[in-house]
């Protein structure tokens, strides 16, 4: 890895910019050696952290709730990077409840949840591949700022990144005639078992080469991201989604690019190795407290639900309910227990008395009612 050739520029002509050079990464399709041996201390310690996370997926009942509040934290986190303003706040509200300003961040949000959900459905009938991808992107850009981008379509011109044009750009990928060589070699690479290469470092060397190739014209970044979670849960390391990078990217935003571009110009790769399994020990370690945090809080909710008496049994589904949607108004909560608005207002107050909702807009009328320390914990 530490000679590694990622790759050389090349010359391109563009009728109206000119002259550039773009860049075309080496095939990634080999084994790979490293010489620093604290790749081998970080990757032992982040296969038993992903191992001890991946057991909450069995231990916690009804695990299927919390991960898709995982879901959510991971689509706000991952589309800040790419400059959105919406918080895990107002991801969780409902379309009506977000100023028109706004709702072009919030349903650039509500793609990347579609997008990662039908993704990891998908991975039940179809292997990782172009064609999953793809599908993928289209979900992700149908319908909101880069529909107009081809959604669902591998690039047929240049792109880049940074600057307003090719003359300026930070970095131009290869030329999208090298597309369909990159693409197999790198669905190739991940399902080729021959290679003596752990998992956890194949998926380091994928997004890094991803990120590389950049093969849409938008979302390049969102579905590189995306395709970690994907390739933990098809090499079944982890049983259900509960792993996602892009809380640790975004707060390592400068290092994180400062670490692709230190593979491609220096051919540094064992760098972006210990920075990825650094990522993978961060992230591992925040889910597992969180998981932890939330059987604690649960608990805790039951104990109190116990006291409501008869309607102990429709407060117990309303929090069921909200463990995937932490804000709701109370005709969701009707809708959802089958109530009516009395027996639902009833329910709302003894749930605030007993201080495991809150409500969040003081007015009389089109209230909307949290889960407050549950939301906290995918805030931190």
């Amino acid at each position: 890895m530490k000679k590694f050739a990622a790759g050389s520029y090349k010359k391109q002509l563009h009728n109206k910019e000119g002259e550039y050079k773009s860049f075309s990464p080496s095939f990634i399709n080999r084994d790979f050696d490293w010489h620093d041996k604290v790749i081998d201390v970080l990757l032992e310690k982040a296969t038993r952290l992903l191992g001890e996370l991946n057991a909450y997926s069995y231990l916690v009942p009804d695990v299927d709730f919390f991960i898709q509040m995982n879901v959510v934290r991971e689509a706000t986190k991952s589309s800040m990077i790419e400059g959105t303003k919406t918080g895990i706040d107002e991801a969780v509200l409902p379309r009506e409840e977000i100023d028109p300003e706004k709702r072009d961040d919030w349903e650039e949000v509500q793609n990347y949840i579609s997008a990662l959900n039908f993704a990891i459905f998908k991975l039940k009938t179809l292997p990782l591949s172009t064609r999953l991808i793809r599908e993928t992107h289209d979900k992700l850009l149908s319908g909101v700022r880069g529909e107009y981008k081809n959604p669902g379509e591998i690039r047929r011109s240049q792109n880049w990144i940074g600057g307003s044009s090719l003359v300026d750009a930070s970095f131009i990928p290869p030329s999208h005639d090298e597309l369909p060589e990159l693409l197999t070699d790198l669905e190739k690479f991940w399902h080729n078992g021959s290679l003596n290469l752990p998992v956890v470092i194949k998926m380091g060397i994928i997004h890094y080469q991803f990120e590389t190739i950049h093969p849409f014209l938008d979302g390049n970044g969102r579905i590189g991201r995306l395709l970690i979670a994907l390739q933990l849960v098809e090499s079944k390391i982890l049983t259900t989604p509960t792993l996602y990078l892009s809380a640790f990217f975004e707060k390592n935003r400068s290092s994180y690019y400062d670490s692709l571009s230190m593979v491609r110009k220096n051919g540094d790769l064992e760098q972006w190795i210990k920075f990825f399994l650094s990522g993978v020990i961060d992230t591992a370690n925040d889910s597992i407290h969180t998981f932890k945090s939330i059987i604690e809080l649960r608990l805790d909710y039951e104990q109190k639900i116990l006291s409501l008496g008869i309607r102990a049994k429709n407060a117990q589904k309303l929090i069921n309910f909200m463990y995937s949607r932490p804000i709701l108004n109370s005709k969701s909560v009707q809708e959802n227990l089958n109530i009516g608005l009395n027996t639902s207002n009833r329910l709302l107050k003894s749930l605030i008395d007993l201080q495991i909702l809150e409500e969040l807009t003081g007015h009389s009328r089109n209230r909307l009612y949290v889960l407050r320390d549950y939301l906290n914990l995918f805030k931190k």
